[in-house]
């Protein structure tokens, strides 16, 4: 039997295997672009062709998979947002008939990145961590006592739905005022529209590299963090968050305030869980994190003003630290480190 996990990466944008040694680091990796408007087998005919193409040895010693929800849990029916061709599809069971045997466990991807950031990342020796993902969403996980938090239905640490303005913008929930619908990468530049932003008005001659900031990735379409090196997130038109951090960092006051306005939400909605769940880290990742200081600083502010209790003063948060790869080392850590990632049994 070998002593390799196969992971596997579900976004809208690109499907992603690889295999990854007990350490956790990734030996191999394939990745494959998602079919646009693709229907059920056809997406399935995606990830089995780069299964194919990865060619994991015989006896793995198990499957992670991390996909977009919303999804039921732990079962692995999955319904993503942005892919409408799998609506219901069971993909655990899919493959677990294709890997007989062995323990194939499936979690959401945000939830699989917050992982991989406490196993392997900049969480690691964090007994009480909240990962968070800022992009064209805004999701996380939950540690707690060095062990991943699932809730009733596997969404503990869904972040970007607790309330920071209950006056505010709708939320594609259904709801008003959701850090998502402040924080968010598109309603981020549409609030700045709103209030007079030219995208480039100021003179900025580039928008931010993926280098701008630590551990800092670049923005996906799926509202998932690639990693550097990785896939750009492809917004549409010149209205981008991306141009937004620019057009900020160039010292437009709309911009500026718009950066504001999303790194105060960010600080309030962390204060919020840090005072609930006690936590010692949070490490942020995603494509809004790239802005830096534009985001975190204001990020900061609203968070100290809010964690007046002596216990939640000492919470630091951080950049992301892993790469393009983090979804698949996190996919394999529901395997290799069930103990602390997977609790509902095989």
């Amino acid at each position: 039997m070998s002593d390799l996990t196969l992971a596997v990466d579900i976004g809208g944008t690109k499907f992603a295997a690889g295999l990854v040694e007990p350490g956790g680091r990734v030996v191999a990796a394939q990745r494959s672009a998602t079919p646009r408007g693709g229907d059920a087998e056809a997406l399935w005919e995606t990830l089995t062709g780069l299964l194919d193409r990865l060619e994991p040895p015989p006896g793995v010693a198990g499957v992670g998979i991390g996909c977009g929800g919303p999804m039921t849990w732990p079962a692995g029916e999955v319904s993503p947002l942005n892919m409408g061709g799998w609506r219901g599809f069971p993909l655990r069971e899919r493959l677990a008939a294709r890997f007989p045997g062995i323990p194939v466990r499936i979690h959401n991807d945000a939830i699989c990145l917050a992982v991989a950031e406490h196993w392997r990342g900049a969480g690691r020796g964090s007994a009480a961590m909240l990962g968070m993902v800022v992009s064209t969403g805004v999701g996380g996980g939950l540690i707690l006592g060095g062990r991943l938090i699932d809730g009733g239905t596997g969404n503990a640490g869904h972040i970007g739905h607790v309330v920071v303005d209950p006056g505010g913008p709708p939320c594609g929930c259904g709801g008003n005022g959701c850090l998502e619908a402040i924080a968010r990468g598109p309603g981020l530049a549409a609030w700045a529209l709103a209030q007079g932003w030219s995208p480039g008005r100021a003179g900025s001659s580039q928008e931010p590299g993926r280098a701008s900031e630590p551990g800092g990735e670049s923005f996906r379409q799926d509202g998932e963090p690639s990693g550097q090196g990785g896939e750009l997130y492809r917004e549409e038109g010149t209205a981008t968050a991306r141009r937004l951090a620019a057009d900020a960092v160039a010292g437009d006051p709309i911009a500026l305030a718009a950066m504001t306005r999303a790194g105060r939400a960010l600080g309030v909605a962390i204060a919020s869980a840090v005072n609930l769940c006690d936590l010692d880290l949070v490490t942020v990742g995603g494509g809004l994190s790239q802005a830096g200081d534009l985001l975190f600083g204001p990020l900061e502010e609203a968070l100290r003003e809010h964690t007046r209790m002596g216990f939640a003063g000492r919470v630091r948060v951080v950049p992301a630290a892993l790469g393009q790869d983090a979804g698949l080392v996190g996919a394999a850590a529901l395997v290799i480190a069930g103990d602390r990632y997977w609790s509902p049994g095989p």
